[in-house]
C-alpha cells in the first residue's frame, strides 16, 4: 500500500485523485486498528490529494457529506466488497461526493465574495474612515458581537493609545460601535444589525 501510496506501482499512470480514493479503499477494507480506521482513510485520501498538488482538498470536507449519507458509503463499500472488490462502486460514489464537496466551496466563495462586495461599497459611504477602522468594520461585519479593546487595537495596529481610542470612539459615535463597559475599561461590540447601519 506504501509503495501504491507512493506511486511507485503500477507502472501505469493513475489519476492522483483515483489512486486517493483507492487508498482510502484499500485502508478502510484492511482496517488495521482497533478505532478511527475511517478517519485514517480519509487522512490517507488528503494526504495523496495534497501530496499530488490538489492544494484545493486543504479546503474541501468530504467527511460531512459520508456523516449525511452512512447508508450510501456503506452500500458503496457493500457492493465493492462482494463483486470480487470491484472498486468501480466505490469510485463512482467518491467522486460524486468530491464533485458535491467542490460545489459547496464554490457557492461558498461566491456567497463570501458577495459579502466583501457589499462590505466595500458600504464602506465607500463613509470616506472619512482611516484603514484600521475599515478593517475593523469589515471585521465586525462577519463577527456580529464580537468586542474590540483599545488595548487590542493598538497591538493590532501599531498605533499608540490615544490613535487607537480616537478610532474606536469615532466608530462609536457613528453607531457603528457599540460603547459599553467592562469593569474600568471600555470595549466596543459589533452590533447584530451593523451592515443595515452601514446602508443608512
Amino acid at each position: 500500500m506504501c509503495d501504491f501510496a507512493n506511486g511507485k506501482t503500477p507502472g501505469s499512470f493513475i489519476h492522483p485523485v483515483i489512486r486517493g480514493i483507492i487508498l482510502h479503499f484499500w485502508l478502510a477494507y484492511d482496517h488495521p486498528f482497533v478505532d478511527g480506521n475511517g478517519r485514517t482513510a480519509r487522512a490517507l485520501f488528503y494526504w495523496q490529494m495534497l501530496h499530488a498538488g490538489y492544494w484545493l482538498f486543504e479546503f474541501i470536507s468530504i467527511s460531512q457529506f459520508l456523516r449525511k449519507a452512512p447508508v450510501k458509503y456503506g452500500t458503496a463499500f457493500l457492493h465493492t466488497e462482494t463483486d470480487d472488490n470491484d472498486l468501480t462502486y466505490f469510485i463512482i460514489h467518491q467522486a460524486s461526493v468530491i464533485r458535491r464537496a467542490l460545489k459547496e466551496l464554490h457557492d461558498y466563495v461566491i456567497q463570501k465574495s458577495s459579502e466583501t462586495r457589499d462590505c466595500l461599497e458600504a464602506l465607500q459611504k463613509y470616506p472619512e474612515l482611516n484603514h484600521r477602522q475599515q478593517a475593523l468594520v469589515a471585521h465586525a461585519i462577519r463577527h456580529p458581537g464580537c468586542s474590540y479593546q483599545i488595548a487590542g487595537h493598538q497591538a493590532r495596529h501599531a498605533v499608540t493609545y490615544a490613535t487607537a481610542r480616537t478610532d474606536l470612539v469615532n466608530l462609536s459615535k457613528m453607531n457603528l460601535l457599540e460603547q459599553r463597559k467592562a469593569g474600568r475599561a471600555f470595549i466596543f461590540v459589533a452590533p447584530n444589525d451593523l451592515e443595515s447601519r452601514l446602508r443608512v
